[in-house]
């Protein structure tokens, strides 16, 4: 019982913040309440009226009465319909709106969010909240506290209109009342955690999918197509399973709250029947009781459907509220700064990093690369390479140390500024589904077409791009994946290159091209680089060639640091990684020395 009533508050507090997104469009419910206020009152009169009819008109044969009241039915018929049509209008509109504005604050917050929260979560599971969640949410925001809201009216006018034509019959009406709303609890209950653990099965499934779609190079070079499509079965089968778990218990609480108010329908019925026979109650009123009852049995019967909705509502509200509430770990400080006019100086000082703080991959780096200098990172596989360059345009924090740009600490400047001085090629390049000039200028929104031009020349790049169909105005595919790994590669490097940064992260980025085109990469990148900072991770002897020093790392450590000549005779590990670790593609035998 403990955890059933820890989770009550909590899923009230999120109903609660969840209607807080209806904020701005206030004035939209309050019109949409009134209206449906409006609807139910015309509604409601309808039968008092078709009672006056059976009492009063038909017995002293009024023809001209009859014919005012029927008139009376007929436009209150009229107004009800007219208000409805306004109130889902309205709340339709109302619906799309409050979608709009938590989707965008799901996206807003998602590309807010470090680099540390996507390695925790999977991309199916995101996108499930983005969709399905939000899907459910909308809908409750949208149509169901209107529904709701006109359901207790109607329960609330009706039931008073009871007492007002009979009281005893009213209180027969409602005696299973307690039965019924403790019935509605129970369900309530029990429903929230299964309809929980759906969405969360959905957003597995969706992974899988997900996976399954991107990778399906892999998944074909594999042939794991069965062994995937049995991935998919067993998601969806448990989706199935907890579905029809909760598909059970609707079974069992639905009827049953339809069923209960029959019996007190079955008993206005003896009861009211006996009282107009012995005279104490009109046919009229006995009618117009009846319709009443027809009125409130509707919304109690719907009490179960609209507490289900309410339950998932609940459960998406969570899932949605984990992603907003989620810290962000890299943000500005208040009072930010941009950085500074300088030349590219990167310092580490006494740097500790670690994914999992107890396990960290960086330990106590001390590092300094002057301004305009070219780098060569080389280590083993986990030696830290690409986690030390991450944190220069401050993707992740240091647990300790710090790391320092023109001598300005990297957490005390703004992030825009920062990023937009440092260019990052990766080892496997993302392209947008978008035209090659867009992907080029993805970092620069105001980059001209001589710009653009440039920056693919600098990366041997404008060759083949102008020989695409329509040239720089190509739409590529997802992922880039119409253009081959190489070509891929180069149009990453140009995106770098448009920003015109002080400082450039390679992360082995030739590893995708032959040699013939790694050599004229080499070339260019020789008079990109120049008076430019510039960090190479890279397995190959060519392009470490291209540094004017080597860093050697060690199990997060410096352990050498020197020119390719010095460090042959002074460090171990640097023989044995140029012996056993590092690749030479098409070189001379000249060019193993490096070039200053």
């Amino acid at each position: 019982m403990a955890s059933v009533s820890s989770a009550e508050p909590s899923r009230l507090r999120t109903l609660g913040r969840l209607i807080g997104f209806l904020r701005p469009y206030r004035l939209s419910l309050i019109a949409s309440i009134v209206l449906a206020v409006g609807s139910q009152a015309a509604g409601m009169a309808i039968p008092w009226l078709t009672g006056v009819v059976i009492d009063e008109a038909i017995p002293d044969e009024d023809a001209g009465r009859l014919i005012l009241l029927v008139a009376l039915v007929a436009g209150l018929g009229t107004a009800k319909a007219a208000l409805m049509v306004g109130r889902r209008f309205i709340a339709g509109r109302q619906s799309l709106g409050v979608e709009f504005d938590i989707r965008g604050a799901l996206y807003g917050r998602l590309l807010r969010l470090s680099y540390r929260f996507f390695d925790r979560h999977q991309t199916g599971q995101l996108m499930s909240r983005a969709t399905v969640d939000l899907q459910n949410v909308r809908f409750f925001l949208g149509y169901g506290l209107i529904f709701l809201t006109q359901h207790v009216l109607t329960v609330v006018g009706v039931t008073a209109l009871l007492f007002v034509i009979d009281w005893l019959l009213a209180l027969i009406a409602l005696a299973i009342t307690p039965v019924l709303v403790a019935v509605a609890w129970r369900y309530s209950h029990v429903s929230h955690p299964v309809l929980r653990d759906v969405q969360q099965r959905l957003a597995d499934m969706t992974t899988v999918a997900e996976e399954s779609i991107v990778g399906i190079n892999v998944v074909k070079a594999f042939a794991q197509e069965r062994r995937q499509e049995a991935r998919f079965r067993e998601r969806t089968e448990a989706i199935f399973h907890q579905s029809l778990r909760a598909t059970r218990q609707q079974a069992l609480y639905m009827p049953l709250l339809s069923f209960l108010p029959l019996l007190a329908q079955a008993a206005v019925l003896l009861v009211g029947a006996r009282l107009v026979i012995d005279g104490r109650l009109t046919l009229g009123s006995f009618v117009a009781f009846n319709v009443y009852l027809l009125m409130l049995v509707f919304p109690l019967r719907m009490l179960g459907m609209w507490i289900g909705q309410i339950q998932r509502a609940a459960a998406s509200g969570e899932r949605i509220f984990e992603i907003l509430d989620e810290p962000e770990e890299i943000r500005e400080r208040p009072g930010a700064q941009p950085l500074q006019p300088g030349r590219g100086r990167v310092v580490f000082e006494d740097v500790t990093f670690g994914y999992d703080p107890e396990r960290p991959v960086l330990r106590g780096i001390d590092l300094e690369i002057e301004a305009g200098k070219v780098v060569a990172l080389i280590g083993h596989t986990g030696s830290g390479k690409t986690t030390l360059t991450a944190l220069v345009p401050r993707f992740y924090d240091p647990q300790a140390g710090r790391v320092l740009v023109d001598g300005t600490d990297v957490r005390e400047l703004a992030l825009a500024s920062l990023r937009r001085a440092i260019g990052v090629v990766s080892q496997d390049p993302f392209l947008f589904s978008t035209t090659v000039a867009e992907n080029i200028a993805f970092g620069v929104a105001g980059a001209t077409d001589a710009e653009i031009e440039q920056a693919a020349r600098l990366a041997q790049a404008h060759e083949f791009v102008a020989a695409l169909p329509e040239g720089y105005e190509t739409v590529i595919g997802e992922r880039g994946i119409t253009l081959s790994g190489g070509q891929r590669q180069r149009i990453a490097i140009a995106r770098a290159l448009v920003l015109d940064p002080r400082i450039l992260v390679l992360d082995d980025a030739t590893a995708s091209v032959d040699a013939t085109t790694e050599s004229r990469i080499r070339l260019a990148l020789r008079e990109v680089m120049r008076g430019r900072t510039t960090l190479i991770i890279a397995h190959r002897l060519s392009t470490i060639s291209l540094a004017d020093e080597i860093v050697v790392l060690d199990h997060g450590r410096v352990a050498a640091r020197g020119t390719a000549a010095e460090l042959r005779d002074t460090s171990p590990l640097y023989r044995e990684i140029e012996d056993h670790g590092l690749v030479a593609v098409g070189l001379a035998p000249e060019e193993f020395e490096v070039s200053a």
